[in-house]
């Protein structure tokens, strides 16, 4: 019997604003060049290459498939939700990630304000006339503050890599998927089905996704009301997702609004996993722009 989740994770009075189509103009063929290999010389998403990050990244995904359960993202959900932990500017947020490092990520290994400015750039290069698209690559990993004592600290393996459904069946696009046997919600029928909690078509809005930034830099900008469009939301929120993305898994329980914005996601995604590498932007020549972006966009204090 399929069961709908009797509480969607957001009312309909806050759907984020009508979806955008993609312009012609805005093709995955851009300037952008894919490079051959990451800041380690190995192809990028590899996940079984030998090597000391490469136990890093593994060790991270067995404790995050194993603890990633649906009743600890429920929980985490609401607590983060209330948007208590602090007010700042988004540059403030930006500044913070100069402590942090992704130990899921086998492509990069250099602080993530590295990471968001390198994304943001890149598009901005090909599509100079889409500034909210540069905006959420500079934004886009915000999320990972919750890393931060001040956000509680939490662990790795609750903030950072690949993001996926909980309350269903797990799908073996998922990197490292063996590590899901050791989840209690593997072996519990009432989430181990294809559908699980959920109904065929019910839209990733009405969807629990395992807890990480993600979803916390979304709920931070859609209830900041942020200006940003609706595509932009779902990229921040689904970035990580890359079983949906990159392999077409879950596509089940999208809706209409998911596919229109799915688009933009590809689109997005070339520029945050190809842009990576261990050359620096310099920050204080592009500060000036990014920092107009975000007074266009979003307001001056934000609650976390």
């Amino acid at each position: 019997m399929t069961i709908v989740i009797e509480n969607p994770l957001t009312e309909s009075a806050h759907v984020e604003s009508k979806v955008q189509a993609v312009p012609k103009e805005l093709q995955l063929d851009e300037g952008f060049v894919v490079p051959d290999a990451n800041a380690f010389g190995h192809t990028f998403r590899d996940y079984d290459v030998e090597s000391e990050r490469q136990k890093t990244v593994e060790e991270f995904y067995r404790v995050n498939h194993i603890y990633q359960t649906y009743d600890y993202v429920k929980k985490l959900r609401e607590d983060y939700e209330k948007l208590n932990k602090r007010e700042m500017s988004i540059w403030e947020g930006i500044e913070l990630l100069n402590e942090f490092i992704d130990d899921s990520d086998p492509d990069l290994d250099m602080p993530q304000i590295e990471h968001l400015l390198q994304t943001a750039e890149a598009i901005r290069k090909d599509y100079p006339n889409e500034d909210w698209l540069h905006l959420t690559g500079l934004i886009h990993d915000l999320g990972k503050v919750l890393l931060h004592p001040d956000f509680g600290g939490l662990p790795q393996w609750s903030v950072v890599g690949d993001t996926f459904p909980v309350g269903c069946a797990y799908d073996e696009s998922n990197v490292h998927f063996k590590y899901f046997k050791g989840n209690p919600d593997y072996s519990n029928p009432k989430y181990n089905t294809k559908l699980g909690v959920y109904s065929e078509g019910c839209g990733l809005n009405n969807v629990y996704m395992s807890f990480g930034h993600d979803d916390y830099m979304y709920l931070v900008a859609k209830e900041n009301k942020c200006a940003l469009p609706s595509a932009a939301l779902f990229i921040i929120r689904y970035h990580s997702f890359y079983p949906l993305h990159k392999h077409g898994a879950y596509k089940y329980l999208m809706n209409e609004e998911d596919r229109e914005n799915l688009k933009w996601l590809h689109i997005f995604n070339k520029y945050d996993l190809y842009s990576k590498s261990n050359i620096k932007i310099d920050v204080e020549e592009v500060k000036p722009y990014y920092l107009s972006l975000i007074k266009k966009y979003f307001p001056e204090k934000l609650k976390w």
